[in-house]
């Protein structure tokens, strides 16, 4: 294994991963404002799941979004 490569892929990866969750999010909280579906007060319990089926690896992150 390329320690430099995998480090570099490992990290675009995530960079990826954070930038489009983060868009995705932002336009849900807006759409469900909009709808009043959400008073946009909230604090939303969240949860991420990360599967990397070539390494049998399923490990869940739960944390919270808080609107105000």
């Amino acid at each position: 294994m390329d320690q430099e490569t995998f480090n570099i892929s490992l990290r675009k990866f995530l960079k990826t991963v954070g930038v489009n969750s983060q868009r995705e999010i932002e336009q849900a909280v807006a759409r469900a404002i909009e709808a009043k579906a959400i008073a946009g007060t909230e604090t939303l319990p969240a949860k991420m799941t990360l599967h990397i089926a070539g390494l049998q690896l399923e490990v869940a992150f739960d944390g919270e979004i808080r609107l105000q």
